[in-house]
């Protein structure tokens, strides 16, 4: 029996949000359409990535089509809600059944703010549409990605910031997205430090926590409009963290002592990822070490990694 089998690998960059602001009602009442959902704030791509290797098996006795959809080697299937939604979508433009397996997997931690979500649904938009010559355009791409993450309540505006690229802002919610970019200066290292998840639902569903964010996001963006520059953004995004009492009311005791201690060093700045329980520090290179030393002072209960912002093409074929 025949079989007909190919693979595509696709890489998307992980992202940080330094802040933001829900967007999800509209003169009081809440807004249906997710493609309207989705957040202001700003944030930024960075090198290390999310990787998505789709591979689809054509064969004459499949007659119903079945997925496997695999996170770092485990299997999840219909738990990975992002993706399988984005398969779902798609199954209505093939024509016959198929069998398909996704493997994500990602250089930094999942469900730790660093916008692994988004880099999967990218990864699986792009991959799916060039296997099965579906002609979505980039916009189309997007637009799907952006969905699957609002309705599964993984992300709001992650995919918008992936696909912008480098440091940016998010001017306006959903989508198409309304972004700009902020310039950087050369030579800068991002170093992360992650204690654990946050669930993003669980974070979107908490009505305190959600009005408060809206409130802080919403002052945090307008500071970085007047002066759109790295400095403006990492004070923002570190008083964003205290004006929306994220720590107090999650109970994230260590985050507030490892920023502060961060922040008495002559670097640009730290801050928490929205959203995880990670912390993320602005350095340049010649300071790198002394902030590694804050950061592995936490050791072991700490995973650290090392990047930089990222800002090159957000989604690549290999």
């Amino acid at each position: 029996m025949s079989e007909r089998k190919n693979e595509i690998v696709i890489e998307v960059p992980h992202r940080i949000s330094g802040f933001f602001e829900i967007v999800d009602e509209l003169d009081g009442s809440k807004i249906e359409d997710p493609v309207k959902i989705g957040s202001r704030g700003a944030g930024f791509n960075v090198s290390t990535l999310g990787k998505t290797k789709i591979t689809t098996i054509d064969r004459e006795d499949i007659d119903k089509s079945k997925v496997e959809i695999f996170i770092n080697g485990k299997k999840y299937d219909r738990n990975a809600e992002t993706t399988y939604f984005i398969v779902e979508y798609v199954k209505k433009f093939v024509k016959k059944p198929f069998y398909i397996r996704i493997d994500h997997s990602f250089d930094l931690p999942v469900g730790c703010g660093y916008g692994a979500s988004g880099s999967g649904a990218l990864g699986t938009i792009y991959g799916l549409n060039h296997l099965f010559n579906l002609g979505f355009s980039n916009k189309e791409k997007g637009k799907i990605a952006h969905i699957a993450e609002v309705v599964n309540k993984t992300g709001l505006g992650t995919i918008c910031g992936q696909l912008r690229g480098g440091l940016c802002m998010l001017t306006e919610p959903g989508y198409p997205c309304v972004s700009k970019r902020i310039k950087i200066p050369k030579n800068l290292k991002i170093v992360c430090g992650t204690f654990g998840p946050i669930h993003t639902k669980s974070i979107l569903t908490n009505s305190v926590l959600n009005l408060r964010i809206k409130q802080a996001g919403k002052k945090a963006l307008r500071k970085l409009l007047l002066s759109p520059n790295i400095k403006t953004f990492i004070n923002e995004s570190f008083k964003f963290v205290r004006n929306s009492e994220i720590l107090e009311l999650l109970e994230l005791p260590r985050i507030r002592e490892l920023m502060e201690s961060l922040n008495k060093l002559n670097i640009i700045g730290a801050s928490m990822n929205q959203l995880g329980r990670s912390v993320y520090a602005i350095c340049e290179i010649q300071n790198e070490n002394e902030v590694l030393d804050v950061f592995e002072s936490y050791d072991p209960e700490i995973q650290i990694s090392i990047t930089s912002i990222f800002e090159k093409n957000p989604v690549n074929f290999l």
